[in-house]
């Protein structure tokens, strides 16, 4: 199944996407638009690339609890979800960020070309811990 995943955040939202096989999680980019626009973006990201559901990134605290930020990720991931007309999952988060800039540090790229890409390649991490969980589900 094809699935777009996304990182959202206040000032910047990271998409991603897999293959057919959810195999390949590949970054696709990094929106700086707020609220206003962002869940029709994502439904039209959602089209372009034939995605079959939308996978969220939901940020627990550190001790497995939702705060108000995971509020705000459920609120809008079912705004998008029914424009897009497709299902939401969600995956936690945790970490993700910090395992993006480990995988941008050997890139060597400039603060300002690291912050472009950073929540895009978070939002690959999150879909591919999602799609690992769902082949250890079906196995």
């Amino acid at each position: 199944m094809i699935i777009l995943a996304v990182d959202y955040g206040l000032k910047r939202t990271g998409l991603a996407v897999c293959d057919r096989d959810e195999i390949i999680c590949s970054p696709l980019e990094v929106v700086q638009q707020k609220d206003d626009g962002l869940a029709e973006k994502i439904a039209q990201t959602a089209q372009d690339y034939k995605a079959e559901a939308l996978v969220f990134g939901l940020p627990y605290n550190m001790d497995g609890t939702e705060g108000k930020q995971a509020k705000k990720v459920r609120s809008f991931a079912e705004k998008a979800g029914k424009i897009a007309g497709l299902e939401v999952f969600f995956q936690d988060e945790r970490l993700t960020s910090e395992f993006a800039s480990d995988m941008l540090r050997p890139a060597e790229l400039t603060r300002k070309k690291k912050k472009k890409r950073l929540d895009a390649v978070a939002a690959a991490a999150i879909l591919k811990a999602f799609t690992e969980k769902r082949k250890l589900e079906n196995s």
